[in-house]
């Protein structure tokens, strides 16, 4: 019996299975995006994914879409390029909280700002994962990491609360343990207009978890799922994330002009007071 997996037509073959390590909440993310596609029915041809530098980042390559694995802290950037090139394709950028918010995060505020069409996933394991489980710009007060051994004494990012500030018209946060839910945000964040930004608190056992008491998968799971507390539409600075608490859900749900729409009215403005001689000036 030929057995196909249900969503094997949304991913490349030959790069399946992952090899993101066990317990990691990549794979969730990757799923719930990828069924979030099919439940919309989303045309691949005008679909772009676009990741940056980081454990997540290998995700452009398990797509079958038009996907690119930019350099570090360039995803937005570069998705910026693709929206206001191609301003009809559905551009997704999926990265990680350093990628995205430490070297990136001077993209990520001004994308926000401008209320780019695309919408951002965060995987959000609180250390850079891939080279060695260092301190992040979302690493949790008191936590330990290779550059933190004593304990992190650095206030981290509340990422709901900067997407919020910065400009975002949607704004979410759940976890690994919270798959449909997540699922159904990707979904609103994929139909809505504007800059709509996802952060997924993903595990990472292997780094961030052997360091801070969560070794095992399965524990990990457990603490993110004792810890979660769902509180729709909060103002997001009090979406606190602690050792006993992360406030998930949805944030943020708004509506206001999108950029690369304003940006071609604008030039199709400027280009027929130009063909009516009106500018004074050839362009």
């Amino acid at each position: 019996m030929n057995v196909i997996h249900p969503l094997e037509e949304y991913t490349r073959k030959g790069m399946i299975p992952h090899i993101w390590c066990a317990g990691c909440g990549n794979g969730i993310i990757l799923t719930a995006f990828l069924k979030a596609v099919k439940e919309l029915n989303l045309d691949m041809n005008k679909l772009v994914v676009v990741s940056g530098i980081g454990c997540i980042g290998r995700i452009a390559g398990y797509i079958n879409v038009d996907a690119f694995h930019t350099t570090h802290g360039r995803a937005i950037a570069f998705a910026l390029g693709v929206k206001l090139a191609k301003p009809e394709l559905k551009t997704v950028v999926i990265s990680g909280d350093g990628d995205l918010f430490a070297i990136g995060g001077n993209h990520f505020i001004h994308a926000a700002r401008r209320n780019v069409d695309m919408t951002v996933i965060c995987s959000n394991n609180f250390n850079y994962g891939m080279t060695g489980g260092q301190l992040g710009p979302t690493t949790p007060l008191k936590a330990y990491s290779t550059t933190s051994p004593y304990g992190n004494i650095e206030h981290p990012f509340n990422l709901v609360y900067l997407a919020a500030a910065a400009g975002a018209v949607y704004v979410a946060r759940w976890t690994a343990v919270h798959p449909r839910r997540l699922k159904e945000s990707i979904k609103k964040a994929l139909t809505k207009k504007g800059f709509t930004f996802i952060e997924v608190i993903s595990p990472c056992p292997t780094e961030y978890g052997r360091r801070n008491r969560m070794r095992d998968p399965v524990e990990y799971m457990r603490w993110l799922k004792s810890v979660s507390e769902i509180r729709h539409f909060i103002d997001p600075r009090e979406a606190e994330i602690s050792s006993d608490r992360i406030i998930v859900g949805e944030f943020v749900d708004i509506e206001k002009p999108e950029y690369t729409e304003m940006l071609w009215a604008k030039i199709n403005a400027i280009r027929e007071k130009a063909l009516r001689g009106e500018l004074g000036f050839e362009i």
